[in-house]
């Protein structure tokens, strides 16, 4: 089994190369969800800011159930911990230590009722090999003791995919992976 670090710098490549344009009927599995879980008014949804080739997130704005979704992004701390803030699409970002455009006017911390993950490889087990900073893992772990209700869905392409990811016991496994091929 490779280590982390060597699956990291090999799935960063493989994402660059293979990257495509995700249109927004990508996310209709995950609205599906949604509609069948979800029956309140306003549902929490944690995204990222895409970077370095993600799956665009941002085409969740062009789906017609957005309107019922409260829009969260990360933003890290001083302590290394992540909190999500309310973002609308055309709000201010800036930029943090890391180079990631995160909300410059910041709400009160919500704790997202759904959380799309970003990732660099996952595997039919729904483990997630993330950047290697555990500020998803470490925000879940934390929250997830107190509100197990946080569905965590990770957004990749198919061809993100391994076959059986080495894991450690702070990693946190995912709900579902949503790719063009759909929601698993």
């Amino acid at each position: 089994m490779q280590n982390k670090d060597i699956l990291r710098k090999k799935y960063f490549i493989v994402r660059k190369k293979k990257y495509f344009d995700i249109k927004p009927s990508f996310f209709n599995p995950l609205i599906k969800l949604i509609k069948k879980k979800y029956s309140k008014k306003t549902i929490n949804v944690s995204i990222y800011y895409p970077a370095s080739f993600e799956a665009n997130v941002l085409k969740l704005f062009e789906a017609e159930i957005i309107s019922k979704l409260k829009i969260l992004l990360p933003v890290l701390k001083k302590n290394n911990e992540m909190h999500f803030h309310e973002w609308e699409k055309n709000n201010v970002l800036q930029i943090n230590k890391f180079g990631m455009l995160e909300p410059a006017m910041l709400s009160n911390h919500v704790i997202p009722d759904i959380m799309l993950v970003p990732l660099l490889a996952y595997d039919n087990s729904n483990n997630r090999l993330g950047y290697g900073g555990g500020f998803y893992d470490r925000y879940l772990n934390k929250y997830l003791k107190s509100n197990n209700n946080i569905l965590t869905i990770g957004i990749a392409f198919s061809f993100q995919k391994y076959h059986k990811l080495p894991v450690s016991k702070e990693d946190v496994k995912l709900n579902y992976i949503l790719t063009e091929k759909g929601i698993f």
